[in-house]
């Protein structure tokens, strides 16, 4: 399970290192594969190999027919990369995939459990604000985290 938020740097060649909170788990989930892919909030999405496979499996398994499930294909699917972590634990991420999040520098690692998302940091701040604004003025009720009792 990935949990936590790391701010982190992308070097001039694209490339971030991975937290050594993560070296392990990783290397246990998938040898250090993964694959980077793009998400609808222009951020990243980055999988264990193994979890994407999955997760590939499922999407394909939906109905092409259905335009929402064609745009999940060419967003999920067609920026889909597999990388490899290299031996000084760095993750060189593929300037299209940089482009589409709009990665600068600065930079967040973000784990949702099964996965990392990885956000540019203004897009992050921004997002964040966002986020909190809405479920503040949400008019509709009970909020998700009553509902779970936390």
């Amino acid at each position: 399970m990935f949990r936590g938020i790391t701010a982190t740097t992308l070097d001039v060649k694209g490339r971030i290192t991975i937290p050594t909170k993560y070296r392990d788990e990783i290397a246990v989930a998938c040898e250090g594969r993964l694959v980077v892919t793009a998400d609808i909030d222009r951020c990243l999405l980055i999988y264990p190999f193994p979890e994407w496979e999955r997760i590939e499996s499922e999407l394909l398994s939906l109905p092409n027919v259905k335009r929402q499930v064609r745009r999940w294909h060419r967003l999920y699917l067609g920026y889909a990369k597999p990388c490899d972590i290299d031996s000084q634990s760095r993750l060189l991420l593929p300037p299209e995939l940089r482009d589409f999040a709009g990665l600068d520098k600065n930079i967040f690692l973000v784990g949702q459990g099964n996965k990392f998302e990885l956000w540019d940091e203004q897009s992050w701040q921004r997002n964040c604000e966002s986020w909190l604004d809405e479920e503040t003025n949400s008019d509709e009720g009970d909020s998700l985290l009553d509902s779970l009792k936390i």
